[in-house]
């Protein structure tokens, strides 16, 4: 398909497609964010895609994941995700590891030559992890923040984490993030404060990422399941994608 990224080219010039052709981008966590993340992506014309997701689709992914759909259910993410992109561009290279990401695996899925990664985690020691580490790797990392439990994506917006503000996962990151010695995030994040219903919000405050060292959290390490919606994760991918690739073509 030689014309599949002419109307890219248009906007970003034939050096800057160049620029996304020869880059590698991770996608860790596939879920709302993360799948649209790669999506986006694949179509802005990125030529390597690393993706990072343990999980199989269930059925309460199709209401807000892309790839999800009664087809897909119980076939893994990573899968059904690298099937997505080769469709849209067959000569992406696309790496599909289906693992979480953690102490015994971080070194090896976070790697010296990235271009970029994306942290689409829902756990939140991870996502720590992940970001001390891509900072020690010098490698260029975007975070998002709490989309669960929203309904407004106009709300939606890209800082550092300690620019942030009504996001209770992104008080939680930058209190543990300024205790660990890291003076910047790159993070997409939302002012809408948590919806949901009484129980939801009494049972955890950090919209079902809860770290259980944390003393100051009610539910004692109990993970809530947050409510989601089709277009609010959805929009936190899009614009991390939208990070990376004006990361990149150096916009």
């Amino acid at each position: 398909m030689p014309d599949a990224f002419s109307r890219t080219a248009l906007l970003i010039g034939s050096e800057g497609l160049a620029r996304l052709e020869a880059s590698t981008v991770a996608v860790f966590g596939l879920g709302g964010v993360g799948s649209y993340a790669a999506e986006a992506l694949a179509r802005a014309g990125v030529g390597g895609l690393v993706l990072i997701d343990n999980a199989s689709i269930g059925p309460t992914n199709i209401n807000r994941q892309i790839i999800a759909a009664r087809s897909t259910v119980g076939r893994p993410k990573v899968e059904v995700m690298r099937e997505r992109i080769f469709d849209i561009n067959p000569a992406a290279r696309v790496e599909a590891l289906q693992e979480t990401f953690g102490p015994d695996t971080a070194a090896r899925l976070l790697r010296p030559g990235l271009s970029y990664a994306i942290d689409a985690i829902d756990t939140l020691s991870a996502k720590i992890d992940l970001a001390l580490r891509a900072n020690a790797l010098g490698i260029p990392l975007v975070s998002a923040m709490g989309a669960g439990n929203k309904l407004d994506p106009t709300r939606i917006e890209v800082a550092d984490i300690y620019e942030t503000s009504v996001c209770p996962l992104a008080r939680v990151m930058r209190r543990e993030l300024k205790r660990l010695g890291l003076d910047h995030l790159t993070v997409v994040y939302s002012k809408e404060k948590p919806l949901g219903t009484a129980e939801a919000m009494d049972a955890c405050r950090h919209e079902g990422i809860c770290p259980k060292d944390d003393v100051d959290c009610p539910c004692e390490g109990y993970r809530a399941a947050p409510g989601s919606v089709s277009f609010v994760p959805p929009a936190f991918g899009l614009i991390a994608a939208s990070v990376v690739v004006r990361g990149l073509v150096g916009r």
